[in-house]
């Protein structure tokens, strides 16, 4: 087995992906070593944060060590979220309805990562079946947050985000189905896209709610990686993204969450400095907001989000298992919610899945961007948002906390997180970023601009390898 030193692993870990793939196309390393120092970060590191639900060390070294497609992220170890079938690991979904049997089939996602050649090094943690915006399932592990172990890294991709924050990895699958690429970047410090509706490749088994609401994507530290991670999964070849466009655009901002609610203060001041920053470069910035419902929009994504809770509750109990044993108390209300639903209530939400689009793209037509913070307040303290939480306790501060996200989930367009404010306690607040169908091009472009005006990469968190301190003297 091939012997890394900590001091060398964590060197390697604070590069992104792209520069831990260059030392091995140049030699300096190969991918055997650089896995092993993936490996030997998370046995240092991730006994803090929690973050690894399933270590697949031995799965890595035999990938590594085998011929490895070229290109420019091969080498590079990665974490599967809990969820994505990958063959030769399991997929619980944060579930103790789900064994530790392994999956040995892979959709055409899992395939491109592959063909990229990339490393799977484990499964990263995630709330059960990833129906909450926090990483505390029942069965653990608890996740904690790189910036503050008391507070959550978000959630469902939360292990993936505070992971990549750490430097654990330079990069981590998420996915999105109201905000759960965005909320962990934004509570983790890290940027975010989520891929508009049919952008990329198949990730999963078809399923109609799933197929309107979620899009996947790599999270990284740098919007190179994530531009290119993006670039890996599109459905048809297209040039990846590598830095600013010249182009100038009209950005509006608003304040108010879907339901109308204003947002925590320190998340006011970081959207004026963000609005003040994109104006000092040049871009067109004015108050608005697209004429939508935005209350019946939340609506519909709680109605949706309730019957893929009753469709865990089925799967469960058509297997022979006892859904009160095997599931979390959300889980279970939600499909108890969903059982109360009329079918007026789901044509209601499938209605704005249909209108939402052409609202969205009549205000797109006027602006080129939509700024708004990307949640509503600083990551919360761990044990708030907990699946034993009365149902409607937790149903108001899930979504009163993910205020904004769900819209672009809603309507199946992209929207991209950045991490361009801190608060007072040194927690992340990130600002999103949203656009009109097909427009990831324009946002990634944007947050390549935005990257190098109020540089993230030297912000590093208590935990991780780079202990907190100033990147630019480490």
């Amino acid at each position: 087995m091939v012997s890394i030193r900590r001091d060398d692993a964590f060197t390697i870990g604070r590069l992104d992906a792209h520069d831990q793939a260059a030392l091995v196309a140049r030699g300096e390393v190969t991918a055997t070593e650089l896995t092993e120092a993936a490996i030997v970060r998370i046995e240092a590191l991730d006994p803090q944060l929690l973050s690894v639900s399933w270590p697949a060390f031995d799965l890595a070294r035999r990938r590594a060590a085998a011929p490895l497609p070229e290109g420019p992220l091969a080498g590079v170890p990665y974490l599967l979220k809990d969820s994505l079938d990958y063959p030769g690991l399991p997929s619980r979904a944060g579930s103790a309805s789900r064994s530790d049997a392994v999956r040995a089939f892979a959709h055409p996602y899992v395939r491109r990562l592959d063909a990229a050649g990339l490393v799977p090094v484990g499964k990263s943690a995630m709330p059960e079946f990833g129906l909450l915006p926090v990483t505390e399932p029942l069965i653990g592990p608890v996740t904690r947050n790189p910036w503050s172990p008391a507070h959550s890294p978000g959630g469902s991709s939360g292990g993936a985000g505070a992971a990549v924050a750490a430097g654990l990895v330079p990069l981590a699958h998420g996915s999105d189905g109201a905000g759960s690429i965005r909320i962990p970047a934004s509570a983790c410090g890290l940027p975010g896209l989520k891929p508009g509706r049919g952008t990329t490749v198949r990730v999963r088994s078809r399923h109609v709610i799933e197929d309107l609401l979620v899009g996947d994507s790599l999270m990284a530290r740098s919007v190179r990686d994530v531009a290119a991670g993006f670039a890996l999964a599109r459905p048809e070849a297209a040039p990846t993204i590598t830095g600013p466009s010249l182009r100038r655009l009209k950005i509006a901002y608003a304040s108010r969450t879907l339901a109308g609610a204003e947002p925590h203060e320190s998340l006011t001041r970081a959207l004026e400095e963000t609005v003040n920053l994109c104006a000092r470069l040049g871009h067109e910035v004015r108050p608005a907001w697209p004429a939508i419902d935005g209350p019946a929009a939340e609506r519909a994504e709680q109605v949706l989000w309730s019957h893929i809770g009753a469709d865990c509750v089925d799967a469960v109990a058509a297997a022979g298992q006892d859904p009160a044993v095997a599931l979390e108390p959300w889980t279970r209300a939600l499909g108890e919610i969903a059982a109360g639903l009329s079918h007026a209530d789901l044509e209601a939400a499938y209605g704005q899945i249909a209108a939402l689009p052409r609202q969205l793209a009549a205000f797109f037509g006027d602006f080129d961007v939509l700024l708004t913070p990307t949640l509503s307040a600083p990551p919360p303290r761990i044990g708030e948002m907990a699946p034993d939480t009365a149902p409607e306790t937790l149903m108001a501060r899930m979504f009163g906390w993910c205020g904004y996200t769900p819209l672009q989930n809603m309507a199946g367009t992209p929207a991209m997180t950045l991490p361009l404010a801190w608060d007072g306690d040194g927690l992340p607040l990130g600002l999103m970023f949203a656009a009109d169908r097909g427009q990831e091009d324009l946002l990634l472009a944007l947050a390549f601009e935005l990257e190098a005006a109020a540089p993230w990469a030297s912000h590093w968190p208590q935990i991780s390898v780079n202990g907190g301190r100033d990147g630019r003297a480490a």
